[in-house]
């Protein structure tokens, strides 16, 4: 049961379907949890997380109540949408290509103060995703990744903010390349 994260399954949940009622919103998780659970009579103790779940994302601001006419309804708050991007982003790699083509993906941003949580959140994706930092905002890799610099652009609504460039040459190139595995 501790290796379940009932939060992500309610977002992902919601994210598919769009608004989620809140008399479906759990029996429609709980068939989702299926797939994780071993076979047990009832589901009280999973009941009770999916509902303590809700109610945390709820505090959390991640879910927002939403009524149309007398049904009461959940949906996702933008907050609750990073989330859902950053459970995606999570489970993304960057193939590595057997020959390199002599270019390196630089990615720069000029994310303003005010967005500083986005900031540190395209930092800590292009780290895990294997990018080197050059600068605090200057990152580089020598892989193909430009579809994945637009997913995180547009995840992160920072379309403005991020620019992504291929580039030939890197001024004192030579310890990126030992850094990556590229000389030979």
């Amino acid at each position: 049961m501790k290796n379940i994260n009932y939060q992500k399954i309610i977002l992902s949940t919601i994210a598919i379907t769009g608004l989620v009622g809140m008399a479906v919103l759990a029996p429609n998780a709980l068939q989702s949890l299926k797939m994780f659970l071993p076979k047990k009579k009832g589901w009280s103790k999973e009941k009770y997380y999916m509902n303590n779940s809700v109610k945390t994302l709820l505090k959390k601001g991640l879910i927002k109540k939403v009524k149309k006419g007398s049904v009461e309804f959940i949906e996702l708050t933008k907050k609750g949408r990073e989330m859902i991007s950053q459970y995606e982003l999570e489970e993304i790699e960057i193939e590595k290509p057997k020959n390199w083509d002599k270019k390196w993906r630089v990615i720069i941003f000029d994310i303003p103060e005010k967005k500083k949580r986005l900031r540190e959140l395209l930092r800590h994706n292009l780290d895990r995703l294997g990018f080197i930092k050059l600068q605090n905002s200057v990152w580089v890799l020598p892989y193909e990744c430009e579809e994945l610099i637009f997913l995180l652009k547009t995840n992160f609504f920072a379309d403005e903010d991020v620019l992504y460039m291929e580039v030939n040459r890197i001024e004192n190139e030579e310890w990126l390349k030992e850094v990556f595995g590229l000389t030979k």
